[in-house]
């Protein structure tokens, strides 16, 4: 077996749950594509809606020779609904609420498909004689399952991690060791105005741009991907 990573990206900004891409969300697409030049990619996967399809071309047309392709496994659904006996006190009626309107036909489709993307996105590579990267475009709830799970977090914790609009997730599948989540929710790609969409209006006033930066924020150098130390 080869190390395995996998990069995970929430689609850019949309202008609707069933929508295409906003200007602004066709530009995080391409910054992102840029981002992750010279990163040797054998695969880019997304989900089926538009707005995960349209980011996944218009990242794949910063990269050569790597074509995307959709993936059922790759779309938006709730992974898992907890019972309430799993959840710690502060969090239940929160969670509760959130969840409360998923039906039982929602949670048996979203049970099986959080179920194939762990087989489908998770563990090192088996195949091969080099470390494999792969690109998932993909929607905040997944990004949050997969995160969950390399940490080996409850089931139930994904719903309190999300991801902005082509912010760039990465998660590190070792041969010989536990996985890692080397980069999460990272939109240092991004100039600062295309920063935190798809979050609540109040973390755009609470964290301010890197210190230092002017409005448009720093640039990640195009193809490099901040990485923890291996030691």
């Amino acid at each position: 077996m080869q190390d395995r990573y996998v990069y995970l990206a929430r689609h850019g900004e949309a202008t609707s749950e069933e929508g295409g891409l906003t200007e602004a969300g066709r530009r995080q697409a391409e910054l992102l594509g840029r981002r992750l030049r010279g990163v040797p990619l054998s695969a880019v996967h997304h989900g089926p809606l538009p707005r995960a399809a349209q980011t996944a071309r218009l990242v794949a047309e910063q990269l050569d020779g790597v074509r995307p392709h959709a993936c059922e496994a790759a779309g938006d659904y709730v992974p898992y609904v907890p019972e309430r006996d799993e959840l710690p006190a502060q969090a239940a009626d929160w969670v509760g609420a959130r969840l409360a309107a998923v039906s039982a036909q929602e949670r048996a489709q979203g049970a099986a498909l959080a179920h194939r993307a762990l087989a489908s996105f998770t563990g090192p590579a088996r195949e091969g004689d080099a470390p494999r990267h792969e690109l998932v475009v993909t929607h905040a709830f997944l990004v949050a399952w997969l995160v969950r799970a390399a940490l080996d977090a409850p089931p139930w914790r994904w719903t309190g991690l999300t991801a902005g609009n082509a912010a760039l997730t990465v998660l590190h599948y070792p041969a010989s060791r536990p996985a890692g989540v080397l980069v999460h929710n990272d939109m240092s790609h991004l100039p600062q105005e295309l920063r935190w969409t798809g979050f609540p209006d109040r973390f755009r006033e609470f964290v301010p741009p890197p210190r230092g930066a002017g409005r448009a924020g720093p640039t990640a150098p195009a193809g490099t991907v901040p990485v923890a130390p291996t030691g």
